[in-house]
C-alpha cells in the first residue's frame, strides 16, 4: 500500500489532522476560508437539522393518544431527550433555580456545538478529501480543505465561545443584581480601602481569567487527544513498506491503541462539551451565591425565632 503514507497526513506530521487548513486566500493571503469554518459552518448544519428532527419526534402528540402522547418513539431523539432533561434538571437547575429555564437554551446550545465539533475533530475528513484529490489527480498544491481538523482545536475558535459565555454569565449577573448589586458583589463586603483591591481581583476575574480559563482547557484537551490518536494511526502508513517482522506488530500495536484511544476521545469529546456547559452554570450561580445563601440564612432565622417565641407563648 504505496500511497498509505501519503494519504495518512499523520505520517508526515500528527498535527496535520488537528491544526487550521486554508481553503481560499486572498491575493495578499489572508484566508478567506479554511477547514475550520467549514467545520463550524458543518456542525451548526448538523445541529439544525437534528435539533429540527428531534424536536418534531419528541414533541406532545394529539390528546387522542392518550398518555402515549407523552411517550419519544424514536430511541435517538429519546436519547437527546433525556440527555436535555438530564442537564436542565441534575446539572443546571440545583445551581440556577428560578432562572434555568431562561438560561438552558444557551447552556444546551454550547453544549451541543461544542460536543458536534469535538466529535467531527475525530471523523478523517481531511484524508477523505486527499483521496478524493488523489482521486482526481489535482496536485498538493492546488488542494482546498473546505472543512476538516478539529476547530475546537483552534485558540480562536475557543477563544470566541469564551467570550461568548462570559458575555452570558456577567450579563446573567447585572440582570438578576442590578449595576450596583453587580459591582457591589465584587467588593466581597470589604472595607474601603480593601474592597478596591478586592473588585480589581474579582473583576479580573469575571473578564479575563474564566473566560481564559474555558478558552485554554477546551482548546488543550482537543489538541492533545486529536494529536495521540493521528500519531497512532498514522504509524500504520510509516511502517508498512519495511519488513513483516516490523510492519506486524507495530501495525497491531497502532491499530489496538488507536481504538482504545478513539473510545477515549469519544468520551473526553462528551466530557469536555459538558465541564464548559458546567463551568458556565457555576460561573452564573457564583454570582448571586452570596445572595440567596443569605436570604436562606435569614428565612430559617426568620422560622426559629418565631418558633421560640410560640414556645413561649
Amino acid at each position: 500500500m504505496p500511497m498509505l503514507s501519503t494519504i495518512f497526513l499523520a505520517a508526515a506530521d500528527p498535527a496535520e489532522h488537528v491544526v487550521n487548513h486554508s481553503a481560499v486566500r486572498s491575493a495578499d493571503g489572508t484566508w478567506i476560508w479554511s477547514g475550520h469554518q467549514g467545520n463550524l459552518v458543518l456542525s451548526a448544519l448538523i445541529l439544525i437539522g437534528v435539533g429540527l428532527w428531534a424536536a418534531k419526534h419528541i414533541r406532545t402528540g394529539p390528546k387522542e393518544q392518550g398518555a402515549e402522547a407523552y411517550i419519544t418513539k424514536n430511541r435517538f431523539a429519546h436519547m437527546i431527550e433525556v440527555i436535555c432533561a438530564y442537564l436542565r434538571d441534575e446539572v443546571a437547575k440545583p445551581l440556577l433555580h428560578d432562572r434555568t429555564d431562561r438560561l438552558m437554551p444557551f447552556l444546551w446550545t454550547a453544549f451541543f456545538f461544542i460536543l458536534v465539533n469535538n466529535l467531527l475533530g475525530l471523523v478523517p475528513l481531511l484524508d477523505l478529501l486527499t483521496v478524493v484529490f488523489k482521486g482526481l489527480d489535482v496536485s498538493p498544491e492546488a488542494h482546498r480543505y473546505w472543512f476538516g481538523g478539529t476547530a475546537t482545536q483552534n485558540i480562536w475558535v475557543t477563544g470566541v465561545l469564551a467570550v461568548v459565555a462570559m458575555l452570558v454569565f456577567n450579563g446573567a449577573a447585572i440582570a438578576r443584581l442590578g449595576i450596583g448589586g453587580y459591582l457591589g458583589h465584587m467588593t466581597g463586603g470589604a472595607p474601603f480601602p480593601v474592597s478596591i483591591l478586592i473588585f480589581l481581583l474579582e473583576f479580573a476575574g469575571q473578564i479575563v481569567i474564566k473566560p481564559a480559563a474555558l478558552m485554554i482547557r477546551l482548546a488543550a484537551n482537543m489538541t492533545a487527544g486529536h494529536i495521540l490518536l493521528a500519531t497512532l494511526f498514522g504509524a500504520v502508513g510509516t511502517v508498512w513498506n519495511l519488513e513483516l517482522v516490523v510492519k506486524a506488530p507495530v501495525t497491531l500495536i497502532a491499530v489496538v491503541g488507536g481504538m482504545a484511544v478513539m473510545f477515549l476521545e469519544l468520551f473526553v469529546g462528551f466530557l469536555q462539551a459538558f465541564v464548559f456547559m458546567f463551568l458556565c452554570t457555576v460561573f452564573i450561580s457564583l454570582m448571586d451565591h452570596h445572595d440567596e445563601h443569605g436570604h436562606e440564612e435569614g428565612h430559617e432565622h426568620g422560622h426559629a425565632h418565631h418558633g421560640h417565641e410560640h414556645a413561649h407563648a
